[in-house]
């Protein structure tokens, strides 16, 4: 850990904000692991509005660079921002914390919640609140895919990617890395013959607003430790490697390839580096992986999850920890009498090897991006995969769909009751643009009711 004196990164301009120390910063990152809801939106306004407009510890400009590059980056782009400022402020123990107390306290909180619901999920106060959820999230899910849509549908050939994408994996069945790769080949050649259909995307607009002088400001030269060098880069990787190598070896060393853990950290694995588009983007892979490949949950089980996940700080690709914890639960490997230790160590396992990723890519390309000051762009290749990631989506809501109003298939009867509360939250955050918080907690208490008055 560098000195105070090694982080300053101070402008010469006389009211500048005093620099900031390593503990300042960790208080601020512990606070934001607590407060950061609303989805990557809101976490990334939220970093806006405290780090930018509030207490100016790094310029509009600067902000939406570091924003850029990891909007282009598999992973959840808010947690890999706050680490990217992290690590330019205080170097690499400053981005550690940074992105790890962006997820712990979801991940402690997820822990807590997965335990309630596994373990009480019948009674009837836990199911009366998951019968009202189950319908938002179904609106939810909507509005993702019309909001990333909206954004990346710029042209007749990326709505055309979207369909494909949607049919591919709604009739084909196609599995969802398959629908990536695939996307980016028809946007690396459709960006060499119409250039032009694949300039969609990528930046989050110009810094065109000064909220003062910043301590890392737009002329601030880039500090020490992100200066790119070749031997910092290879250490990274190197370093990277070990981390994944030895906790997946010695889950197959101790318990077998086969073993739930160890087949949880590989898959894991692959699910961090399809992330493109955020975690709406990658639902529908771990639900293949995770309710149809491996059974460790059910799709019911799966949507409550997601409810889970919208309703606690930190990251929605968060749910993956819930996916983790149901999955050891129920397996119970370390024996019948403990099952919350078997959750509690898949949720972790899960996290480790779904954010171990994150870390490397901000660590290892950081110094690159420093090196010059220039907007980033959304390459091809990438414009493509954003237009099928939307058809993913639209598959992921029909999905949603069909499992809450018609919860005993088709040979059985409407839930009419859950389409109206799936109706109401859709009017809520389309025509009245609502807080998701908001519309999960007032459908909660409606399926609450619901369930009460019915008996």
């Amino acid at each position: 850990m560098s000195s105070s004196t090694e982080n300053r990164t101070d402008t010469v301009t006389d009211d500048s904000p005093p620099s900031v120390s390593f503990w300042q910063a960790f208080a601020f990152w512990l606070k934001l692991g607590f407060i950061s809801f609303g989805g990557p939106a809101g976490q990334i306004s939220i970093m806006h509005q405290e780090l930018v407009e509030n207490r100016r510890w790094i310029s509009e400009r600067r902000f939406l660079h570091a924003l850029n590059y990891c909007m282009v980056l598999p992973g959840p782009e808010a947690q890999q921002l706050a680490t990217y400022i992290g690590w330019l402020m205080h170097r690499t123990w400053g981005g550690i914390v940074a992105g790890g107390l962006f997820v712990l306290p979801s991940l402690l909180i997820l822990i807590a919640l997965s335990w309630v619901y596994i373990a009480f999920g019948e009674m009837p106060l836990v199911a009366g609140l998951f019968y009202g959820i189950k319908p938002a999230v179904t609106a939810i899910v909507v509005q993702a895919a019309h909001r990333i849509g909206s954004r990346a549908l710029k042209n007749n050939w990326l709505w055309g990617i979207a369909a494909a994408s949607f049919i591919a994996i709604f009739a084909v069945n196609v599995p969802f890395p398959a629908i990536v790769v695939g996307a980016a080949l028809v946007g690396y050649v459709g960006g060499k013959f119409a250039p032009d259909k694949f300039k969609a995307g990528g930046s989050h607009g110009k810094a065109g607003k000064s909220f003062g002088p910043a301590v890392i400001d737009d002329t601030t030269p880039p500090p020490p430790h992100a200066v790119f060098s070749w031997s910092r880069l290879s250490l990274i990787i190197v370093s990277g490697a070990l981390l994944w190598m030895v906790p997946m070896g010695l889950l197959t060393a101790v318990w077998g390839w086969e073993h739930t853990l160890t087949q949880m950290g590989w898959f894991f694995t692959k699910a961090a580096l399809l992330t493109f588009g955020g975690a709406y983007a990658v639902l529908p892979y771990v639900y293949q992986g995770a309710v149809s490949h491996y059974g460790w949950l059910s799709p019911t089980q799966m949507i409550d999850g997601l409810a889970l996940g919208e309703t606690t700080p930190g990251p929605l690709i968060m749910v993956v920890a819930f996916v983790g914890f149901v999955g050891g639960y129920l397996n119970a490997f370390f024996g019948s009498d403990a099952p919350f230790l078997a959750g509690a160590v898949a949720a972790c396992v899960v996290t480790w090897f779904t954010f171990l990723p994150s870390f490397l890519f901000i660590l290892a390309g950081g110094p690159l991006v420093e090196s010059t000051h220039n907007d980033l762009k959304f390459t091809a290749p990438l414009t493509a995969i954003t237009a099928a990631v939307v058809g993913v989506i639209l598959n992921l809501a029909l999905f949603f769909g069909y499992h809450v109003l018609w919860p005993k298939g088709f040979e059985g009867n409407v839930d009419w009751i859950s389409a109206i509360i799936a109706v109401g939250a859709a009017i809520a955050l389309f025509r009245y643009q609502r807080n998701v918080i908001h519309v999960i907690a007032a459908c909660a208490v409606i399926g609450l009711i619901v369930k009460t008055l019915m008996g």
